[in-house]
């Protein structure tokens, strides 16, 4: 019979087992895109990420007859818990081996958290929050995952549903190609940008942080009525761009202002850099890891896109400044050498958006689900 024990994984060796589960669990799957080291270190970092100045987390490591099999994580949200009015812990960075007793017992460690805290509800994952990658991946697991966006072995979702978790939330991802645009979307955007007063342009470098500010206002107001929505603090802001403007091709990032240089929408899509990181098996940028990310990223390396983020304020929706986006990624995509990308992620509720990626000519090919237990 195996013994299981859960420890938390605060320094030393538990917190190096901590980072190192993942690659000892999917690390043998071609599919699986290995993060890099340095990134799990900095985002579980207090003194590098932002996120963790309102929130706490609790780190834990399954060990079954002393060896490492699974990982999670408790953490208290307390913005989230403001901003909706709940009394929730989130469960995030979750991996483990497939054994449901295994997966109990670190769970049971989240809800022993959550009793402390005085919460009623468990939700995940988020790793950590949700303008982060979240959720379990329950189909298309032939497929790789784009930027900012998990992957987990099939079992995942059967291991919750046995400890007792049930589905909270789907969202959605959408295939697009070359072959994707409907003459009607082409049709459209035209139309709409020759009859618009609104100006469209791609983001300008020259003046990063002062459109990124621009890009963060419209954000804290396009989504906060959106499931589980809560907004970057500026800290939080400034920090992902300061790590996404290494990797970002500034012209598939969009945006619409009005007479008054207002923006009132933008469309960021990022290129795809798991591409390289999927060459990197072990994680590590040394002493072989950065020779390989260099080369994999060189211009012209990187063949898709991640639309990652759309955002339109709620005063000027309905009038088709989405679909001007979409055929602007389309083109200046296809210029820049971008074979195909993926819209995501989509809330299954939001039926305007899901309408308008099928309506662009879009494929729904991956699906992602939130779980939650009530206490």
């Amino acid at each position: 019979m195996s013994s299981i024990e859960v420890k938390q994984a605060a320094i030393g060796k538990t917190y190096k087992d901590y980072i190192g589960i993942p690659y000892k669990i999917q690390g043998s799957n071609p599919v699986w895109v290995p993060p890099l080291r340095t990134m799990q270190l900095e985002m579980h970092d207090p003194k590098k990420y932002p996120f963790w100045a309102q929130a706490e987390e609790r780190r834990f490591v399954a060990y079954q007859n002393g060896e490492p099999v699974g990982r999670i994580s408790a953490i208290r949200d307390d913005r989230h818990n403001q901003l909706h009015q709940e009394t929730t812990t989130h469960f995030g960075f979750f991996e483990c081996i497939d054994d449901v007793d295994v997966a109990k017992a670190m769970l049971e460690k989240v809800e022993e958290c959550a009793h402390e805290w005085q919460h009623n509800l468990i939700r995940g994952p988020f790793n950590p929050n949700i303008n982060e990658d979240m959720g379990i991946q329950i189909d298309a697991f032939d497929k790789s995952p784009v930027i900012m966006m998990p992957y987990n072995p099939p079992y995942y979702r059967t291991l919750l549903e046995k400890c007792g978790y049930e589905k909270a939330m789907d969202v959605f991802c959408y295939y697009v190609d070359q072959e994707s645009m409907s003459p009607k979307l082409k049709r459209g955007a035209e139309s709409l940008r020759k009859r618009t007063k609104l100006k469209y342009r791609a983001f300008d470098k020259k003046n990063l942080m002062r459109d990124a500010l621009k890009i963060w206002d419209v954000h804290c107001q396009a989504w906060e009525k959106n499931w589980c929505a809560v907004p970057f603090t500026e800290d939080e802001f400034k920090h992902i761009v300061k790590n996404l403007k290494q990797i970002a091709d500034f012209d598939i990032i969009f945006l619409a202002e009005d007479e008054n240089d207002k923006l009132v929408g933008f469309s960021l899509a990022l290129p795809n850099i798991h591409e390289a990181f999927i060459k990197i098996r072990d994680g590590r940028l040394f002493p072989f890891g950065l020779p390989k990310l260099l080369w994999h990223t060189r211009k012209g390396a990187i063949s898709s896109v991640r639309i990652i983020i759309m955002g339109v304020l709620e005063e000027y929706r309905g009038r088709g400044i989405d679909a001007v986006f979409y055929y602007d990624h389309f083109m200046e995509g296809i210029k820049r050498g971008y074979y195909w990308g993926e819209m995501s992620w989509i809330l299954e509720t939001n039926t305007m958006m899901n309408r308008a990626a099928v309506m662009m000519g879009a494929k729904k090919y991956k699906t992602y689900r939130m779980f939650a237990k009530a206490l």
